[in-house]
């Protein structure tokens, strides 16, 4: 747990919760501790909850992050309590599991959602088959939904190059993703930043909020 955070929901303090397991290897993993959905919890949820009970009238909302959170069955459970603690929620996603996603929407006042790349190129990211289609099926779900959200993607230079970097922005805004933040990949070996100003002001003009990351 991360008790307190001003970054990862957006205008609002909040806690972030990981939670463990994730169907997906990416290489450039930045919590791979949380991978593994059978180890034993750092934090059991009554606790967590206890502290968030602790808090109450000082936060805003609860970050569910992970791993990926959609894997846990007490997600809309877990939502739920924190609701009626009179705390907002907001979901970080990969969208890999779109039914589970479009039946938490209703419970979420806001999801970050993960775009890795296009679609084609997600299988040697993710190291599963087929993984682009989930992903991009879950972004369908949410825009279709329209709770309020941002879709981010960390771009890794050594897996696509810039031109694809800039279909992957076209193809989201055509799909009419309105807020779009581009992070730096700072695992170890990835290649230097590669993007010039033009390309930027290129990809900020398909987006009424576009917002550059970098460490």
């Amino acid at each position: 747990m991360t008790p307190l955070t001003t970054i990862d929901f957006p205008g609002r303090l909040a806690a972030v919760l990981y939670c463990q397991g994730c169907p997906w290897r990416c290489g450039y993993c930045h919590n791979p501790e949380l991978l593994d959905a059978i180890q034993p919890p750092s934090l059991p949820w009554a606790q967590a909850l206890a502290f968030l009970e602790s808090r109450r009238g000082l936060l805003d909302g609860v970050v569910f992050s992970g791993g990926e959170p959609t894997l846990q069955a007490g997600l809309g459970a877990a939502l739920n309590a924190v609701h009626s603690l009179g705390l907002q929620t907001a979901l970080h996603t990969g969208g890999m599991y779109p039914e589970r996603l479009a039946a938490l929407l209703p419970q979420l006042d806001w999801v970050g959602l993960d775009i890795k790349a296009l679609p084609q190129r997600y299988s040697a990211i993710t190291a599963t088959p087929g993984s682009g289609a989930r992903a991009w099926d879950g972004l369908e779900v949410l825009l279709a939904y329209g709770t309020d959200h941002e879709c981010r993607t960390t771009w890794h230079a050594g897996l696509f190059g810039v031109d694809e970097l800039l279909d992957l922005a076209q193809a989201l805004a055509a799909r009419g993703v309105r807020r779009w933040a581009l992070q730096e990949c700072r695992a170890p070996g990835a290649p230097a930043w590669a993007l010039t100003t033009a390309h930027q002001q290129q990809m900020a003009a398909w987006f009424p909020s576009f917002t550059l990351r970098r460490a």
